[in-house]
Parts: C-alpha cells; sequence; structure tokens
C-alpha cells in the first residue's frame, strides 16, 4: 500500500428517445436473467449543451442491468469520445460514476447534466483530453422505470459495468479496457465496482481498477442507533437530505421490510418529498429537519439490520484484484474523513491493492485536488 497524507484526523418512462438502435447480445448473462446485460434498447444523440468539454461525439442510451432483486432492469447513461483519431484497440475507457443528484428521473445527468457542473464538466474534460472515451451511467431507477436504490453498491456496480459493454456496442471506437472513477455517492459505486469488475464484466471487457473519492464508508453504522429522540447531532443539510435518500432507497429496494411503519408521518411526508427533489432542493428543505423526529421507532428493530445495511451499502472491504486509490478531504463535512480512514484500515488489514491519499480541502475539493495523482495512476493501469 502507499499511504500518504498530510495530516490524518479522524419499458422506458420519461426519457423520450427519438430513435431504437438494437445491439448484440452480451457476452455475459447474470443468472436467472433471461436478457443479457449490456444489451442497448435504445439511442439518441446527446444534445450538444449537455456535451463534455472536448468532446467530438456523445450519444445518450439505455440498456439492460441488474436490479436490487436481481432481475433485470433498465438503466440509461451517455459516452463522451474524445479528438482525435482512437488508438489501436480504440479509446481506453473512463467509466464515471457520478455523486448524489436525486431520485427523481428529473435528476438524471444523461438528461439535464451533472450535479455540479461547474465541478464536474471541466474534471470529465480533463479525461478526455488525456484520450479517454468516458462513459457515465445514470444508475437503475434514475432516468428509467422505478426508483434508484440509493447507495445500493451492487446495483451501481452492475450499472456502471453494463453502461461500458452498451457504450462498445454502440461505438467500435471505444475499447474493451476500461477503468472506473467516481466521487461522493460516485466514490462508493466506483469502489464497489472495482471489486465486482472482473466478475460482472466477463471476458467482454478488461478491467483495469478504480479511483473513488469522498467515499461514503461505513455510513450505515450512523444508522444502528437511529430512531425516535434520535439526537439532533450535525445531521444537517447535506447529511440528512442524505438519510432521506437512503430511507427511500432502503424502501425501494426492500418493500418486505415496510421502511413506512418506522416513519412518523412527517418522516413518510419526508421521505416521499426525497424521492422527487433533485440534491440541492432536498438539502434546503431538510436543513432545519432532526433525524429522530422523522422515525416513530427504531430501525434497529428490523430483523437482522446491521446485515441487511451492510448487503445494501457497505462498501466491500476485500476481494479486489485490480489496485484502487482512494482520495479523502480532511475538511470534508458531507463524507468525514473517518469514512475513509476505516475502509483504508480494514482494506490494508486485508493485504489489499489501495493506494491512499488525503488532501487538506473539502469534499469536492477532494476531487479536484486528487488529479495529480489519479492521472498518472489511471496511466499506470493502462501501462
Amino acid at each position: 500500500m502507499n499511504f500518504q497524507s498530510k495530516s490524518i484526523i479522524a419499458a422506458l418512462c420519461a426519457a423520450a428517445i427519438s430513435s431504437v438502435v438494437l445491439a448484440p447480445m452480451a457476452s455475459a448473462e447474470a443468472p436467472g436473467v433471461s436478457v443479457a446485460t449490456g444489451t442497448v434498447v435504445s439511442s439518441e444523440p446527446l444534445p450538444r449543451d449537455l456535451w463534455i468539454p472536448g468532446t467530438v461525439d456523445a450519444t445518450r442510451f439505455t440498456y439492460w442491468t441488474i436490479g436490487s432483486d436481481g432481475s433485470p432492469a433498465l438503466s440509461s447513461g451517455a459516452y463522451y469520445v474524445p479528438a482525435g483519431l482512437a488508438p489501436e484497440g480504440g479509446w481506453p475507457v473512463i467509466a464515471w460514476a457520478h455523486g448524489t443528484t436525486g431520485l427523481d428521473d428529473s435528476c438524471a445527468p444523461s438528461l439535464v447534466g451533472p450535479g455540479l457542473p461547474e465541478r464536474d464538466y471541466p474534471y470529465l474534460g480533463r479525461w478526455l483530453a488525456e484520450g479517454y472515451a468516458v462513459v457515465a451511467t445514470d444508475y437503475v431507477g434514475l432516468g428509467t422505470p422505478g426508483l434508484m436504490p440509493y447507495l445500493d453498491g451492487k446495483v451501481e456496480a452492475h450499472s456502471v459495468v453494463d453502461s461500458v459493454k452498451a457504450a462498445r456496442a454502440l461505438d467500435s471506437s471505444i475499447s474493451k479496457r476500461w477503468a472506473v472513477v467516481g466521487q461522493s455517492q460516485g466514490g462508493g459505486a466506483a469502489i464497489t465496482t472495482a471489486r465486482y469488475a472482473t466478475e460482472y464484466g466477463g471476458d467482454s471487457l478488461d478491467f483495469r481498477g478504480g479511483v473513488g473519492t469522498g467515499v461514503p464508508a461505513n455510513i450505515e453504522l450512523v444508522f444502528l442507533p437511529a430512531g425516535p429522540g434520535f439526537p439532533p447531532i450535525a445531521l444537517g443539510g447535506g447529511l440528512t437530505s442524505y438519510a432521506l435518500y437512503i430511507l427511500a432507497g432502503l424502501r425501494e429496494a426492500h418493500p418486505e421490510i415496510d421502511v413506512n411503519s418506522y416513519l412518523t408521518p412527517l418522516g413518510r411526508e419526508q421521505v416521499d418529498l426525497a424521492e422527487k427533489l433533485c440534491a440541492a432542493d432536498l438539502e434546503d428543505a431538510s436543513k432545519k429537519l432532526v433525524l429522530g423526529d422523522v422515525l416513530s421507532r427504531p430501525l434497529n428493530e428490523i430483523p437482522n439490520f446491521y446485515g441487511l445495511l451492510n448487503d445494501y451499502m457497505g462498501v466491500p472491504t476485500s476481494g479486489y484484484d485490480r489496485p484502487i486509490f482512494i482520495g479523502q478531504g480532511l475538511l470534508d463535512v458531507d463524507v468525514p474523513a473517518p469514512s475513509a480512514l476505516s475502509l483504508v484500515a480494514a482494506l490494508v488489514a486485508n493485504g489489499e491493492p489501495v493506494t491512499f491519499k488525503a488532501y487538506n480541502t473539502d469534499h469536492s475539493g477532494a476531487l479536484i485536488e486528487s488529479q495529480a495523482d489519479t492521472i498518472p495512476f489511471v496511466a499506470n493501469l493502462f501501462r
């Protein structure tokens, strides 16, 4: 491990698709699934006002992947091709796992652009400038039927892997060699994808490694003591809205636990709202909300609650077959530093191929500052 730190501190809905392109069947198929993952359902040119800087061609597409119940599910995404002639074997791929934008289809990046365009467009443009094609999933249920199961890591991993399969089916200039990068929600998705990419991708892809910044690890532990009277600790703003998204996602992915029965009337109202509002609007709406007022009884009354949560949103701590990089802002209040540090400690203890670096900055700053380290890290993956 290379551990560096400046300091260590504790049938399609709103898609409006105009053309349909059938793709060849992907080579890998999940057990019990009747449609091959990565199979393209539809595609259309991406509007130019949604292009990453440096793009010469971009396409929005929908494709088959796997949902929370293990059944076929539709996802959407977009791919972006850089300028110039593709190298032999095609453009190497950066699969972008985006951060929290919301759960409603109106929040899907392939329909409206990234959640923080002033940060994400220059960041993604840098990867294009380095000679990578960028493939960006929206995740299952965001821009397609159903609700995105927020922070369901394995579903996100399927969405990422299968988006690369689908993009390759649409564009022969895109290589089978790929890496995944992500920030915040996408940081967790990227690292979880790195754990499962070889398994999910099969022989059709050549996975090289992953990068995650602002990785929300061990967040499930916060929910173990949650219930009525949960103290009004610093959960205001972004953290409270994340909690509402998690409850909404859990309600979608696990209807058998009846999340509504653990919510107060206010809680049901707020979780319903989380299904409709994109990230900035939900953050504003929940600034004065106290998590304890949302819950009518302790969540730990749910049978095997920790096991269920860990399976749903836990970031894996073993089983990686490719190198990963984790970057963390020491001043991050969205995903505090102990979250990443606890994950890295577990990865190191298990002998996993992790490189870690901390940055004396906040949540978004870690994404920006990490480029000095992650760009050469990824370049090495493709050598």
